[in-house]
């Protein structure tokens, strides 16, 4: 089992950042993978981006460049900073952990205003 708890979602401005914590119940160098999807209202849960316990990165077309993903092992702890946010980032964004099976935290909402 894993626990997963986010956090440092919130309201910003257009070109604003935040950055969005995911800290894990087990060491997270255990975990194969670790990432974020988010959903917007009506809108079906879309993919943002990867770190795989060996450090690859991936992300989404519409994240690329602005966002960015990366680890603190020591605080098993994931961060997804997000820059130069758009109002279409405006999400509810969930932390997810690939271990035995994929867990999810709760998620955290993410408001870009115009």
């Amino acid at each position: 089992q894993v626990q997963l708890v986010e956090s440092g979602g919130g309201l910003v401005q257009t070109g604003g950042s935040l950055r969005l914590s995911c800290a894990a119940s087990r060491i997270i160098f255990s975990i194969n993978a670790m990432g974020w999807y988010r959903q917007a209202p009506g809108k079906q849960r879309e993919y943002v981006a990867q770190i795989t316990n060996g450090g690859s990165t991936d992300y989404a077309n519409s994240v690329k460049g602005r966002f960015t993903i990366s680890r603190d092992n020591a605080k098993n702890t994931v961060y997804l900073q997000m820059n130069t946010l758009k109002p279409d980032d405006t999400a509810v964004y969930y932390c997810y952990a690939d271990f035995t099976v994929r867990f999810w935290g709760q998620g955290t909402q993410v408001t870009v205003s115009s």
